[in-house]
């Protein structure tokens, strides 16, 4: 039922111009009483700097574009978690009845990153100009998405914009609470394979070449162990750059074809869904993110194909989002949302019920948010588990790491001692 009726809704998509990209530009000039002054502001021309400085009080003679440093400084870089924070924020605010303009302005004077600070003054300007507050974050897409952009755009209209913003904030708490418990989950052990490549290269560098001179006094065969790590020792002082450059380069190289072969990121998503535990993990953020995704956008009134593709954008897999995609498309048909799921063999039975369940009641985006609430306490389960789990694992790692190398060095003293 609900299906049916969120079909016969769906609206042609209209394609909005792309407003001019802001920049932040450096000027000098006299304020209202004569005196020098110079400073940063963000704004999309010069000309427009200009008009902006001039209602301050302060004459421009001249402004120009602030130059990009060479090493990437300039700040703090404004994180998904600051942008999950505003919107909290704003939606408290226009719930308390503040007005939208003095919102930005409250947010705006608490932030520490002057970036962020920036970002949001220029989208204050934008709206006290009477832009609206949708298209006025369309022209910041880096950091605003069309999901964000479109669940505001429908607030607006429908005059419940403080409501929306409340879900919007409720979204992305959500969201980046989830991928914390999934960095939580990946980084525990690549910090400490990496740990065991530093001590382990520190040991072949410093430590072994100290006792091959002391083995070379001894006039004997050393146990062929011994001759292992001292190979290995001559090798990593010899090719230690190599090896620095090998691993830099694969991984730059690994990001770069990622992102440039579809092939190729196909494969890699394909192939952490089939890995032991970390795979798991990562199909059940997936889901959780599916029903989450789905259930904010549905309660916003946004039509069920709308909504559905803004989920296969924020799926984070290509695999699930080709499969998305290919839902809503059987969805457009007259598929109810249910049996389009089912029929692609990559969901869960739970989402395929709830789903049919909510269709029949009418209720699709509360279970959808049982859905997300299950599988998000999933997710922190299997990371608890993860981590139990590879903490005994990683120990012996380093044990056997660290011990083979000075058990190698050790036993032709070893051998010395039982002739002896």
């Amino acid at each position: 039922m609900a299906t049916a009726t969120a079909t016969k809704q769906a609206p042609a998509k209209k394609t909005k111009p792309k407003g001019p990209t802001s920049s932040v530009f450096v000027y000098k000039g006299l304020d209202k009483k004569g005196n020098k002054i110079e400073g940063e502001v963000d704004g999309t021309s010069p000309a427009l700097v200009k008009a902006q400085l001039l209602k301050q009080g302060i004459r421009a003679n001249s402004v120009r574009k602030k130059p990009k440093p060479l090493f990437g400084g300039g700040g703090k870089a404004i994180k998904p978690s600051d942008i999950a924070v505003f919107s909290r924020q704003m939606a408290t605010m226009m719930k308390a009845g503040v007005p939208l303009v003095q919102a930005f302005d409250i947010v705006a004077d608490g932030l520490e990153n002057p970036r962020f600070r920036t970002l949001l003054l220029t989208i204050r300007e934008d709206v006290a100009a009477g832009g609206g507050f949708a298209p006025s974050l369309r022209k910041h897409p880096k950091y605003f998405d069309d999901l964000f952009c479109n669940l505001v755009e429908a607030g607006e209209q429908s005059g419940a914009l403080e409501v929306m913003l409340d879900r919007i904030a409720t979204y992305k708490e959500k969201t980046e609470a989830l991928k914390a418990k999934i960095k939580k989950a990946m980084t525990y052990p690549i910090a400490v394979v990496l740990v065991a490549i530093v001590v382990t290269g520190i040991l072949l560098v410093k430590v072994v070449p100290q006792f091959a001179e002391t083995f070379a006094g001894f006039g004997a065969d050393l146990p062929a162990f011994t001759l292992f790590v001292v190979g290995l020792s001559d090798l990593a002082q010899d090719r230690w750059f190599v090896a620095v450059i090998g691993m830099v380069g694969f991984v730059f190289g690994f990001k770069e074809l990622k992102k440039r072969s579809t092939a190729f990121a196909y494969a890699v998503d394909k192939y952490m869904l089939k890995m032991p535990v970390i795979g798991n993990i990562i199909y059940l953020s997936i889901m959780a993110r599916f029903g989450r995704t789905l259930s904010t956008t549905f309660a916003a009134g946004v039509p069920l194909i709308d909504a559905l593709t803004s989920v296969a954008g924020a799926a984070g897999n290509l695999i699930y989002r080709d499969a998305i995609l290919k839902v809503r498309d059987d969805v457009s048909t007259g598929i109810q949302l249910n049996a389009a799921l089912r029929s692609k063999g990559l969901f869960p039975i739970l989402l395929v019920q709830m789903s049919a369940i909510g269709e029949e009641s009418g209720a699709l985006d509360a279970m959808l948010e049982k859905v997300a609430v299950y599988y998000e306490e999933a997710v922190d389960n299997q990371v608890d588990s993860l981590t139990s789990l590879l903490e005994p694992i990683i120990m012996s790692v380093l044990g056997v790491l660290v011990g083979g190398l000075l058990i190698a060095m050790y036993l032709p003293i070893f051998q010395l001692g039982a002739v002896v």
